[in-house]
């Protein structure tokens, strides 16, 4: 008897803990700034960082984004299932499960307003200090953001901008 099932186990939302959307931009290599939105779990879900981790990844997977550093270009590719919105100072990005949203500060706008895009690093790795409402200091943000542990784990990708004004 052959069988049909899966043995992954199915996409439990909840395993995801608590997730967060950050927005902020940086200098890039052209001189102008470049808009970044971070994805992150706080490891908060029963089970602790290593079930977050592991429904991250899954969630991912299930929408054919690689874990690595491969850079998927949103901009090339209009059947990609992650779609950003940018409306009256938040950014929000939708996929299959998921909506997050976060608020943009008016240099992240701006920076989204001229280059038509944004970088989103989707990580698994979970950042129980990167709390919704805590202020987090730049070079908090720079030490978990630029860590390799979370750039590996993470997908990365160029998700074009959109509005509902079109």
């Amino acid at each position: 008897m052959t069988s049909t099932s899966s043995d992954a186990p199915a996409f439990r939302g909840t395993d995801l803990g608590t997730l967060v959307l950050l927005a902020w931009s940086g200098e890039a290599p052209d001189g102008y700034d470049m808009p970044y939105l971070l994805a992150y779990s706080l490891g908060d879900a029963a089970g602790g960082p290593l079930v977050t981790a592991a429904a991250v990844h899954q969630l991912l997977a299930l929408n054919g984004l690689p874990v690595g550093s491969e850079v998927i270009d949103g901009t090339t590719r209009p059947s990609l299932p992650v779609t950003l919105l940018v409306e009256a100072g938040q950014a929000v990005v939708n996929m299959p499960q998921l909506v997050a949203q976060a608020d943009a500060p008016p240099e992240w706008l701006a920076a989204v307003a001229r280059r038509g895009y944004a970088y989103l690093v989707f990580t698994t790795r979970a950042w129980p200090e990167g709390r919704p409402g805590m202020p987090v200091t730049p070079a908090a943000l720079a030490a978990f953001a630029g860590a390799d542990e979370t750039l590996h784990a993470a997908a990365h990708l160029m998700l074009p901008a959109r509005s509902l004004r079109g």
